[in-house]
């Protein structure tokens, strides 16, 4: 739970930060790996985003991370788009990409489906994502909980 408290203060933190810069906040993680701490901020924007505005929110974010202290341990800080293939984690990603096609990585293996697949996201309530195969004939419903991952799928 502490991990999870870490992000939200960041997020609180970082969110107006982002804003500001005319960026949207499209995440925030704080993962240990090794024997490093890696506190991520994934920002983004209409048209992408660059170098700069990378630079820029890692800047903004310096004084107000030191300020407020809402990481005991010393960490990297790092700031980064989400990328192409980009992670659905919060609701209003899901919201946003109703219509989109994803790619969908299970825990476990769903019978007759397996354990990765493609398809457009249909819709999405309470933690249910809704996939459509590129046919239109079958769907499936999982809970995003017990996905690996969902990503958007802009290669096809």
């Amino acid at each position: 739970m502490a991990k999870q408290n870490t992000v939200s203060k960041v997020w609180d933190i970082a969110r107006p930060i982002a804003e500001k810069l005319g960026l949207t906040l499209w995440d925030v993680q704080y993962v240990k790996e090794g024997s490093n701490f890696f506190l991520r901020i994934f920002i983004d924007k209409e048209n992408g985003v660059d170098i700069n505005d990378c630079e820029n929110m890692s800047r903004a974010l310096d004084k107000p991370l030191d300020d407020n202290d809402p990481i005991a341990e010393a960490y990297i800080l790092e700031v980064s788009s989400p990328g192409i293939e980009r992670k659905l984690t919060r609701d209003e990603h899901y919201l946003k990409f109703v219509g989109a096609d994803i790619m969908v990585k299970m825990i476990r293996p769903i019978e007759g489906i397996g354990k990765e697949f493609k398809g457009v996201l249909s819709s999405y309530r309470d933690g249910e994502v809704t996939i459509t195969d590129h046919s239109g004939e079958n769907t499936v419903t999982i809970n995003k909980k017990d996905a690996a991952w969902i990503k958007l799928d802009d290669f096809d």
